[in-house]
């Protein structure tokens, strides 16, 4: 079986970016991929800013003149351009207001006594106090972020910050997905004896969309060859990845791994991992058509992706292996997430062969709890739990013990 690290290193190096950008409003650029560096035009903050209400002086005034009391020459709210500070003088100023010529100092309000026109100074501040200098976060010309940057809520105003109300942008991943299984069943239709409600349907469409992909969902494909080589066909037209759970073992009913050998190639992995394990990963042929070109590539096949049908099977192996591909199509130039070592507040006696991915919690305490029950068909585990304990093949965790924890928090997003 492959090492979950190697089925990713493979896949992983079967992706490459997407063909094609376009230029978005930064305020609609949320989750989007930057196809190019953002790079300032400008100094952030592109004057000296006073960091304080209070006073702008000339540190020298007081302390080699000794001058501490000072008539207030003008008032400088924010947004304000201010007059060069005439000498033995105070300018009275608000935090964010651009410095006056010759002033090197602000004293805070609180360090000061004013009186009509007048104002005492009580500090001796040396040069600079307060003072937020020309370019201190942010130098013209710099790269602020680069090509590859997946762009979070700060990243924006990072952006705006220097002006940019456009950003040059990847194209979203197109992903088509479909399910077989004549047992499946849509949530609001009646459950006949034998069905189960299609939660792999939702879950993967979610996870889909918290990526930002464009997804196209074919919903569920009847248990017949020639009708998943029909749908297989189109979904490669117009998208960069296809994508299914299920129907790829060896059964009389299982149609989905001959359509994909029919129609392009397949390889079947079986990982070392649990929940997981089985796994198809391929392609589908694309016909020579102009739609094709609207996935956005000279690429003349469509990624195909065969999960395995248990519902937590499913939701780990998309985080673990489908979420790093989708990412490095998309142009995400670093999809590995981060990882805790926090403590194990249980004990887990038996070890597995495999590289398991266990569901837990973070309790009260900084630990970790386990779910108690680590089936694969148990979804409500990845409800309740935090993330997933990374426990390496043949190793049982005793309680105390330090252990590698992905939140789902790096997973999900």
């Amino acid at each position: 079986m492959l090492a979950t690290a190697e089925a990713l290193a493979t896949l992983l190096g079967a992706a490459s970016p997407v063909i094609g950008s376009e230029s978005v409003p930064t305020l609609e650029a949320l989750g989007r991929v930057l196809s190019a560096d953002v790079v300032s035009p400008l100094d952030v903050p592109p004057m000296n800013t006073s960091s304080m209400d209070g006073y702008a002086i000339r540190a020298a005034d007081i302390t080699t003149h000794g001058n501490r009391r000072l008539p207030v020459s003008q008032r400088i709210p924010a947004g304000h351009a201010p007059e060069p500070l005439k000498p033995g003088t105070a300018a009275r100023i608000f935090t964010g207001a651009t410095v006056p010529p010759g002033a090197d100092a602000i004293v805070m309000q609180e360090q000061t006594e004013a009186a009509g026109d007048e104002v005492t100074i009580l500090h001796s501040p040396k040069s600079g106090e307060w003072i937020t200098a020309q370019g201190a976060d942010i130098r013209g010309g710099a790269v602020i972020l680069p090509a590859g940057t997946r762009l979070t809520p700060q990243a924006l105003g990072l952006a705006a910050s220097v002006g940019c109300a456009q950003l040059e942008v990847r194209r979203r991943v197109k992903v088509a997905v479909f399910f077989t299984g004549d047992e499946l069943t849509m949530p609001g239709e009646p459950l006949k004896p034998g069905a189960i409600y299609n939660s792999n349907r939702f879950t993967l469409h979610g996870l889909l969309e918290k990526l930002g992909c464009e997804v196209t969902d074919y919903g569920i494909v009847a248990d017949q060859l020639d009708a998943t080589r029909a749908t297989l066909r189109e979904a490669a037209q117009a998208h960069d990845l296809i994508l299914t759970s299920g129907g790829v073992s060896v059964g009389e009913e299982d149609h989905v791994k001959p359509a994909v050998e029919a129609e392009g190639r397949l390889a079947m992995w079986q990982i070392a991992m649990k929940p997981g394990k089985p796994l198809a990963f391929g392609a589908v042929r694309r016909a020579a058509s102009s739609s094709a070109q609207t996935a956005g590539a000279a690429r003349t096949e469509t990624f195909f992706i065969g999960l395995p049908g248990n519902p937590v099977s499913s939701f780990v192996t998309f985080l673990l292996l489908v979420r790093p591909f989708v990412l490095r199509l998309a142009g995400v130039a670093s999809v590995e997430p981060r990882a805790l070592s926090l403590r194990a507040d249980f004990t887990q006696g038996k070890a597995d062969r495999r590289n398991e991915f266990l569901r837990a919690r973070v309790n009260a305490a900084g630990g970790l709890d386990l779910f108690p029950n680590q089936s694969s068909a148990v979804l409500t585990s990845t409800v309740w739990g935090d993330g997933l304990i990374d426990n390496p093949p043949n190793h049982a965790i005793s309680a105390g013990e330090t252990v590698r924890f992905i939140p789902f928090s790096e997973l999900l997003n």
